[in-house]
């Protein structure tokens, strides 16, 4: 895939406080690449330095091969910058947001106008476009905030905490915009405590924290790295200890228990080992009533790389 974005050796220093040291990755067009860290952890800092609105002390960005720097606009037009605070205009309408931020790019007439209406459909406010954005919701503020990051057709948009404040109805609606993105092709960079959105949405994770990568990869990548392994609950009706017995004996298998309902059964991989481990458990004479599977999760591996919780 084509790389969009490559940022290499960013390092960044407020007087004695390193705010970031040494932080490189890169995105590829129609990829959501997370930066994943506790508040303070140097997330908006780093992406300050890719949208070119802070100089690092050393490293480069480049955006579609072009280097970003604070000292010239080159690059920027491929960018659209959503940051934590809302940058709408309460007077104004939905409509006349993104129409006043569009002239901004040089948009204007019927591209303007149709780009307008394909951006509320994307954001859901068509049927509030033409209300004071005052009247808004919080949650609708802050997909509105998107919709003009997203306006000028961007090939990196970046998304600096865009739930942080809303209420859980809000929240999932955002979500489910930026879900939509990738299959648009655009590289989306977006920063966040939550381990659940970044479980959700990104394709890969880069675990941050006192400004430094510890850990970058897919989900079942940064969880491997604590040797976690998947859970497999199967309660069932019929002789539990035979069951176990057998379900030990699978490849892959590391453990297997009996529970108060059933089997507990600790394998690599849940998703390959439950059509046989099933036919097993069918073979050996009992009823399955349920299955329920748990994975190891981005807080654990936080917790493994740095010696705290995420949110401490």
């Amino acid at each position: 895939m084509t790389t969009v974005l490559a940022a290499k050796g960013l390092n960044k220093r407020f007087d004695d406080l390193v705010a970031v040291d040494g932080v490189s990755f890169e995105i590829a067009e129609g990829e959501t690449f997370g930066l994943l860290g506790p508040n303070g952890a140097g997330k908006t800092t780093s992406i300050s330095m890719v949208a070119g609105l802070l100089e690092p002390d050393s490293g480069t960005v480049h955006v579609g091969g072009t280097a970003i720097r604070t000292s010239s606009t080159d690059g920027r037009a491929e960018i659209g910058l959503v940051p934590q605070e809302l940058a709408i205009y309460p007077d104004l309408t939905g409509a006349e947001n993104l129409k006043f931020f569009g002239r901004l790019y040089d948009m204007a007439g019927d591209e303007l106008e149709r780009r307008v209406g394909e951006v509320l459909e994307v954001i859901g406010l068509s049927d509030r476009k033409d209300d004071l954005t005052r009247e808004y919701s919080g949650g609708m503020q802050r997909r509105l905030n998107i919709g003009i990051g997203l306006l000028h057709r961007p090939r990196l948009l970046i998304l600096d905490e865009p739930t942080v404040g809303v209420d859980p109805q809000s929240r999932n609606s955002i979500l489910e915009s930026v879900e939509n993105l990738s299959g648009q092709g655009i590289a989306v960079l977006y920063t966040t405590h939550y381990m659940e959105e970044a479980e959700r949405l990104c394709d890969r994770v880069a675990i941050i924290d006192e400004g430094v990568i510890q850990a970058e990869g897919t989900r079942r990548e940064l969880v491997s790295l604590v040797g976690e392994k998947d859970r497999i609950r199967v309660t069932m009706t019929g002789d539990v200890e035979e069951v176990a017995r057998i379900a030990s004996e699978l490849p892959n298998v590391h453990e297997a228990s009996v529970s108060d309902s059933g089997v507990d059964v600790l394998a690599a991989e849940a998703s390959t080992l439950l059509p046989e481990l099933l036919s097993r458990v069918s073979a050996a004479g009992a009823n399955v009533t349920g299955v329920a599977v748990f994975e190891p999760n981005l807080e654990a591996v936080f917790l493994h790389l740095t010696g705290k919780a995420l949110r401490d």
